[in-house]
């Protein structure tokens, strides 16, 4: 080894016989070390600085859905009502299962088509703009223009803005008008911005920073929130559809919050220290849903033999590991408008004698009708890690009584059922009570008009029950007709309710402070959030 000093050189075995080149080289590097010394002091943060970002209040949020567009609009995730950047007109009260003021402070409406909306005279989008009348018409009015689904929902007709008032006339008399006004997609957004896909600017208490497409949301604290500001300093908002990946990521402390973490999970999550476990009965059913337009499944006895192959309470016990409970109606038995019914007969032979009914026969072990034999596509989806369990747990009862199912995996059920009709039935799952009351969901899912109605159901009895509640004000009177509305459904079996699946919801609880898992399953990032 050779070290310089100067323009003279000198290799190891000189040194040891170079008494003066030692002591100038322990003083020269000794004042190289200070130097060094001095240069670090320069580049390390301070105690100071490392303390204050220590103190920043951060939450790292794990979501079971991903989303490629952030547009509040069209997207059927919600991600932009769930993380916080927007907000709708009124909102809904969970606890009284009522409609409560949001943006809109009061509205009036008593011929139930002219209505009057009062807005909040203090809020200002996250760019600084004033939401006013004219700003929440755009916003409406885009809503409308972009998606088919919001002008079935709303039936408006025209809007005027004068203000901080709105006047709305829809099309038809509308009673519950102001309760399809809670729906995410009619959040209200500042239309001027360039990008909204990319960057939507609302009126919620986190702005955006940066999106991942499909990845996660960068959001920071907006400091000018009308509803105050939040004490978090900015929140990770991000996506995996694996179950396993987000209990893992929970367990190994790359996240604080994980909604629905894996089901066989969750004994070793309550094992840790510091992480709670919550599980919250919410407004959902998982279901079969049956496409009404292939030719089997237009036989109700074979739509029976569906329904009657479904073990429910298996189901439950053994992938949900008892997290939920059989439904019989798409509604929660709590809920005021949920139909009652004596328990169905359900089994392999109570199947068979239905198909045997629609003309089929077990031959050379298929069942098959006219030479052709029965089977069917499934269609599931991986977001919801139950979903495709049900389907195998389907597939192999099927098999025992001779009829093929073909599993299909697909990545966003609500476009590809939307425009694509290959498939026979699908395993979904589907908020069915989101404002309080049955309106939404029959009107999605059962009239001809519905954004949800996959099935493709078009029965003219139906929907002149669904068109009668629509137009109904009394609450008595829409829970009469929403059972009515119920009942036709379960008597013709147009899609067969599986299980209300609780919501489970994992994150440290030493951290964490404020979370709140909503039954609606639409408010998540608040300003309340914060961290201990």
């Amino acid at each position: 080894m050779k070290f310089v000093n100067g323009n003279k050189r000198y290799s190891l075995a000189n040194i040891k016989d170079t008494p003066t080149f030692i002591g100038n080289s322990i003083l020269k590097v000794g004042i190289l070390l200070v130097c060094l010394c001095l240069l670090s002091a320069c580049t390390t943060p301070s105690k100071e600085t490392a303390k204050e970002n220590t103190t920043d209040k951060h939450i790292n949020f794990l979501y079971n859905f991903s989303t490629n567009s952030l547009d509040p609009h069209v997207d059927s995730s919600y991600v932009p009502l769930r993380a916080g950047i927007t907000e709708t007109l009124v909102r809904l009260d969970e606890e009284n299962l009522t409609v409560a003021p949001w943006l809109a402070e009061s509205w009036e409406g008593e011929d139930g088509r002219h209505w009057t909306i009062h807005l909040r005279e203090d809020i200002t989008f996250q760019n600084g703009k004033a939401m006013d009348a004219e700003a929440v018409k755009a916003s409406l009015e885009r809503a409308l223009q972009e998606s088919v689904a919001i002008q079935n929902a709303l039936k408006i007709d025209k809007i005027d803005a004068d203000g901080y008032t709105l006047t709305i006339a829809t099309k038809v008399p509308f009673p519950e008008f102001i309760s399809e006004l809670v729906n995410p997609n009619v959040s209200i957004i500042d239309v001027t911005e360039e990008d909204i896909v990319n960057k939507p600017v609302g009126t919620g208490p986190f702005v955006l920073e940066s999106f991942s497409p499909g990845s996660k949301l960068e959001l920071k604290r907006y400091d000018n929130y009308w509803d105050g500001a939040s004490n978090l300093d900015s929140v990770t908002f991000s996506f995996n559809e694996d179950a396993n990946a987000r209990s893992l990521a929970l367990k190994s402390g790359q996240v604080d919050i994980v909604y629905r973490p894996e089901v066989e999970s969750l004994e070793s999550l309550e094992a840790l220290d510091g992480i709670k476990v919550e599980s919250t009965a919410t407004f959902r059913v998982h279901q079969m849903t049956m496409n009404m337009q292939q030719k089997s499944l237009q036989d109700i006895n074979v739509r029976r033999a569906v329904d009657a192959l479904i073990n429910r309470q298996k189901i439950v016990d053994n992938i949900l590991l008892g997290y939920g409970e059989p439904a019989v109606s798409p509604f929660l038995p709590s809920l005021p408008f949920a139909p009652s019914y004596e328990k169905s007969e359900t089994g392999s032979d109570i199947a068979i004698k239905y198909l045997e009914e629609a003309g089929y026969s077990l031959k050379d072990g298929k069942m098959q009708k006219d030479g052709e034999p029965l089977k069917f596509t499934l269609l599931t989806y991986s977001a919801r890690a139950d979903l495709p369990l049900i389907a195998q747990v389907f597939q192999s009862d099927a098999k025992q009584i001779g009829v093929d199912v073909e599993i299909r995996q697909i990545d966003i059920p609500e476009e590809y059922m939307a425009s694509n009709r290959d498939w026979d039935l699908a395993t979904y799952s589907n908020l069915t009570a989101p404002r309080g009351d049955a309106g939404y969901y029959l009107n999605a899912t059962y009239h001809p008009t519905g954004a949800l109605n996959f099935s493709g159901a078009h029965e003219s009895e139906l929907t002149a029950i669904i068109d009668k509640l629509n137009q109904t004000v009394g609450q008595e009177e829409r829970a009469v007709l929403a059972e009515q509305a119920a009942n036709y459904v379960h008597d013709h079996v147009i899609n067969s309710f599986v299980l209300h699946p609780s919501t489970i919801v994992a994150y440290k609880e030493n951290k964490v402070k404020n979370w709140v898992t909503t039954r609606s399953e639409y408010y998540m990032i608040t300003n309340l959030l914060d961290v201990k």
